[in-house]
Parts: structure tokens; sequence; C-alpha cells
């Protein structure tokens, strides 16, 4: 497969730049910094020997000269390098480190802060539409856009093996669990919390274990990088909100292959979820590459008002709701309504699976794969819109 080009961009600085596997972190730096020397701690003699002496790292890099960025691959791995990385950056002249990996459990515990804020962190997310020669939303509704699925001779292969990578190499290697099997149950219960409100205690029930236990299951999923939560919107709130963060997994694809199916599951149900999950993954995307201070929320009051994702920063305020159906109901836009009852400034939209572009009472009606094209970092999120194909329809 042909390299693909990323929005995502590599700090002139000491960096970590983490992101879940199969998103291509070392083939595209390989790509971008050929003349780098890389260390690869899933190589298993290389992991041997700087586990057993992690100073080792001055002795490759004394055989290296003249080499000015050094990337470390699964850095996670041994923790313990980062002391010897902190030791090297106090020096005059050191080498700029990119420091890789999957998780950031491991090296939290390990000891992140001894670089001393001298390496900034970035995360490389899965594809963005916009980064696509093609792109097919269909497609990418069931088998998501994690690189690693997205060039694969068989996506639904890749994809249904995907959870196993994680449970052999991360959990089970790790011994992030003592309880691999309970932790497999967790995984398809929580699929069902994905785009909901995450309530904790009736997903240990649903899987038969302590509330405590899926708390940290949870933590697991959010340092493996495999789900993230966004908070409730609050600024200036005038009315009661919810309490509960919603979850999402970090993918639509993966998912699709953690959510069971049976006679009782409606197929619009789970494609309104996946649907949910794509815009989620690449607003969070767009959010981490812009580099602008952006942050990602939702929005719901106790009365039942809600709204899926609001974007708040510098540049304002955006909400935006997302209906798996061709078709926008003035019922669609009544919490987009309530919400600019609160907030007039915000710019407000309904990403819907039609292919007309709408106004109606001020409130952008737009079909969302158009959305998810158009949607470039540093760029803000309805500006394609002035130079897209096709007039929207105002309706007053």
């Amino acid at each position: 497969m042909e390299l693909i080009g990323r929005f995502f961009r590599v700090p002139g600085r000491s960096c970590f730049v983490f992101g879940p596997r199969g998103t291509g972190k070392s083939t595209w730096l390989r790509e971008r910094i050929p003349d780098a020397l890389f260390v690869d701690l899933l190589e298993p003699s290389t992991h041997r020997s700087l586990s057993a002496r992690p100073e080792r790292l001055r002795e490759l890099l004394a055989g290296a000269r003249g080499r000015e960025t050094v990337v470390i691959d699964e850095v996670q791995r041994v923790p313990e390098l980062l002391t010897v990385v902190h030791a090297i950056m106090e020096e005059p002249s050191p080498p700029r480190f990119i420091l890789m990996g999957s998780s950031a459990r491991k090296l939290r515990r390990g000891g992140v802060d001894l670089l001393g804020g001298r390496a900034v962190q970035r995360t490389l997310h899965p594809f963005m539409a916009a980064e696509l020669p093609e792109f097919d939303l269909q497609r990418a509704l069931r088998f998501g856009l994690v690189p690693l699925v997205v060039g694969a001779s068989d996506p639904a292969e890749v994809l249904a093996g995907y959870a196993s990578l994680y449970l052999d190499q991360e959990v089970r290697a790790e011994g992030l669990t003592r309880n691999v099997g309970a932790f497999t149950r967790f995984l398809e219960a929580i699929s069902f919390s994905h785009g909901a409100q995450l309530n904790v205690s009736a997903v240990a029930r649903e899987c038969e274990v302590e509330r405590k236990v899926v708390a940290g299951y949870v933590g697991i999923l959010e340092d493996l990088l495999l789900a993230f939560r966004l908070p409730v919107f609050r600024k200036r709130a005038k009315r009661a909100t919810a309490t509960h963060d919603k979850l999402y997994l970090f993918d639509a694809g993966v998912f699709r292959s953690l959510r069971p199916k049976g006679p009782l599951d409606r197929p619009e149900e789970i494609d309104g979820q996946a649907l949910e999950g794509l815009v989620a993954q690449h607003l969070r995307a767009w959010a981490a590459y812009s580099g602008h201070g952006v942050d990602l929320f939702f929005w719901r009051t106790r009365a039942g008002a809600e709204v899926d994702f609001v974007v708040y920063g510098e540049t304002g305020v955006r909400a935006f709701e997302v209906k798996n159906a061709a078709r926008v109901h003035s019922a669609d836009l009544r919490s987009l309504r309530a919400f600019r009852d609160d907030y007039p400034e915000a710019e407000t939209a309904v990403l819907y699976r039609g292919r007309e572009r709408l106004r109606i009472d001020g409130v952008w009606c737009l079909p969302v794969e158009d959305f998810l094209r158009g949607m470039v970092p540093e760029q803000g999120l309805l500006d394609w819109l002035t130079g897209g194909v096709g007039q929207a329809i105002t309706f007053p």
C-alpha cells in the first residue's frame, strides 16, 4: 500500500508520540525521518539488552554519531530508559528524541515527569477522511479508519483480531490484569456504552464483577488509548446538567468488532453508534492536530436535552448533533435550539446521512460525509462550506 500523507506533524523538539497499535507510528516516522536512529523495543534482542542495562542506550548513540534524531519505539516497554534519556537531554547539544508508545500506563509509573517538561506530548490518531485519496463513509463505518486495517487485503480478518492483539501484546504480556477472561467479557459489555454516558455500576453488574474492578478496566482502556471520555459542557451553565462523562471507543471499526450482535439488536442502532463514534474520532483528531487549545465536550441537561458534541476554544463555540437518517425533521433541531438559547453565540449544525446542505432556522443541516471530508486541521470546522460544491438551501 502506498504511504498516505498525514496531518500529524512531528515537533522540532523532543517529544512523546502516543497512539494505539496499528495507527502507523513506526511506518510513518521511518518514511518521514529515514536518517534517524531507530531503537525498536518490540525487537526481542533489543528489548532484552536495554531492559538488562538501560545505559547501553549511550553506546548505541556513540556508535551512531551524527544522527540528529533518535526514535525509540514502544518506549513504555522499558520505562527505565527515560532516566537515561533525561540525562542525555541535559548534556550540551543532545539529539532530538522521539519516544513512541501505545500505552501511557507504564510511563506514568516509570516517570514521564523525569524529563522535566523537555518533551512535549502528541498523539497519532486513525486516519481522517481528508487524509484518504478516496473516502467511503459506509466502509469507514464498517471497518473503521485504523491504518493497519485500512491497508489490509482482508480488513474484516484484521479487525476481528485487533482486540486479541491488545489482549496478547498489552494486557496479558504486561500483566495489566490478573483475570484476562473477565477483561474480555468487559470489552464486550463496554461496547454497549459507546457514545453513551458511562455507568460503571451498570457495566459491573453486566460483567458480574465489583464496581472498582470495572473502574480499573476503564482506566486500562484509556491508558492503552483504546477509549476516551467526553466531559459535560458546563461553561456559564444556565440549567442543571448531567454528571457522567460519555465514553467512546477510539475507532468505529473497533467498536463494531467488539459489539455483540443478536436477534434483539437493531442494525440501525449499531449504525447510529458507529456514525456518532466516527464523528467523535474525527473531531478529536482535528482538535489534537490543530493545536489551538480546542476542547471537546457534550451537553446534556437533567431535563433530557442533549447535544452530541460541543467544540469550545478561542475561535468560538460550535455544537453538533449527529443523526443516522436521510432526512432532518423539526424535532432533530430541538436540542440545538435549546443549546443556542443558552449560548446564542454558538454555531450549530445537524450532521445527517442525506445529500442536501440545508439551513433551517439558523441551524446548518449538513451531509455527514461532506463534513468529514471537509474537516482539515488548523481550518475552521465549517470553513469548507464557503468553498464547497453546491449551494445550501435556506428555510426561515
